[in-house]
């Protein structure tokens, strides 16, 4: 079979050149798509189902929230396993699919399933699915240096500017903030205030959400001009808040000022982020959508930055605190280093011990060939340009050489041997 194929390769060499230069070409385009990145994503096919409760126990939030939604997921087409996870305040589901189902079906069939699962949680409490990413999808971290801003306030513009406008990257499934304070306004309620005008929490929670409002009205014409009329109620600061009228106590109102005090505060953190022991930072995470190309999705990330830089306070910068590209760089350059000392090191051996350069560049032809030929098959698997698929193909290079030298030697050795042969028939026929 291989004696076959050697002879019509030699019989039709024209072909097979034109086979070859085609198949170089097709892999360049392969190259150019495959997607690249520094670690192999090896975590299961899955969507979580993330439910927030706050204030509740884990024993609360497992009987409510995470049994009720485990029972009624397990019915979704092509499922392998589903796991629950219940923690103070907060409730994880693990719906794990087999490998071969798309990411985005799986999604629209678990939302299908939430819809209904809905009506049996608590009142108030939404389940939602988590970012259309993997556990490797976090691919850039950055924070922020801004010497003249609290904590507070790096967060507020980290969460209501900054994030909003990096999130419109193709390939971004989600922004994380991490770091500082979330801002909220606090209610220190004296209670024995509450128990002298007979008031409960609820009457004073009930009395703010209802005074947080705007209200609708309707449209009159007068004097040839139409006026739409709506009550604006919403609460700007926490003088607001304060002069809500909670109850007529024998005719003088009683406001929430009179019953406690309001602040401006952080909302309750369970730990810091601290940037090489320098002291607290806020910043975000890139997480990448599921199956993008990390180098490509990076690169835009940091033009966008670019962008969302220039509306920032004076005196507030980005800073890098991991970059994924830099290691798939460094995989990158060392695949092609290798080519380069390959190419060089087989062209010296080859002409040293067969002092026949054209048996060298026919070597030599067959690394980049075959390096192309494998990025099409990496593509047609849905593998793409790792660390471990570059060092695969990095060692494979060295079968190649080596196969290339025997068979240039082989061939050498034939041809001399039916040379000399040739040179004996013809002396016995003199």
């Amino acid at each position: 079979m291989v004696q076959k194929l050697i002879e019509i390769s030699i019989r039709n060499r024209y072909v097979v050149l034109v086979l070859a230069v085609a198949l170089f070409i097709w892999g360049i385009f392969a190259v150019n798509k495959n997607p690249v990145d520094a670690i192999p994503d090896l975590s299961e096919n899955q969507v979580i189902v993330f439910t927030e409760w706050m204030g509740r126990s884990p024993q609360v939030l497992e009987d409510q929230v995470t049994f009720p939604l485990v029972s009624n997921l397990q019915g979704i087409p092509k499922v392998k396993n589903i796991r629950g996870s219940s923690m103070f305040g907060m409730s994880f589901v693990y719906i794990i699919f087999e490998d071969n189902v798309d990411i985005y079906w799986a999604r629209t069939r678990v939302l299908e399933r939430l819809n209904y699962a809905q009506r049996l949680l608590p009142q108030g409490v939404t389940p939602t699915i988590g970012p259309d990413g993997t556990g490797v999808g976090h691919v850039f971290w950055y924070t922020l240096d801004a010497p003249r801003m609290d904590l507070g306030e790096q967060r507020a513009l980290q969460d209501w500017y900054i994030k909003y406008g990096l999130q419109t990257v193709p390939g971004v499934a989600e922004i994380a903030s991490f770091g500082g304070f979330e801002k909220q306004y606090q209610l220190v309620v004296d209670p024995v205030k509450l128990q002298f005008y007979n008031l409960s929490l609820m009457d004073v929670m009930n009395k703010i959400k209802a005074n947080n409002n705007d209200v609708g009205g309707r449209k009159f014409e007068m004097s040839d001009m139409a006026y739409i009329i709506r009550g604006l109620g919403y609460l700007k600061n926490k003088e607001d808040i304060e002069s809500i009228a909670l109850i007529n106590y024998n005719g003088i109102p009683v406001r929430i000022k009179d019953i406690g005090s309001v602040q401006m505060g952080g909302d309750l953190r369970l730990g810091i982020f601290d940037e090489n022991g320098e002291g607290e930072v806020v910043g975000g995470i890139v997480v990448m959508r599921y199956g993008e190309n990390a180098d490509k999705v990076i690169k835009l990330v940091k033009e966008k930055m670019k962008e969302v830089e220039k509306g920032l306070p004076e005196g507030v910068h980005f800073k890098t605190a991991y970059d994924r590209s830099d290691l798939i760089d460094a995989a990158i350059d060392n695949i092609k280093e290798k080519l380069l000392e390959e190419m060089i090191v087989v062209s010296l051996i080859v002409i040293l011990f067969l002092f026949h350069w054209r048996s060298a560049i026919s070597i030599i032809i067959q690394i980049p060939l075959t390096v192309a030929i494998s990025f099409i098959l990496l593509n047609a698997f849905g593998i793409s340009s790792n660390i471990m698929s570059l060092t695969g193909i990095a060692l494979a290079i060295g079968v190649i050489v080596d196969n290339g030298i025997i068979m240039a030697e082989n061939s050498y050795r034939n041809l001399a041997e039916w040379q000399e042969v040739k040179s004996k028939k013809v002396k016995i026929q003199k």
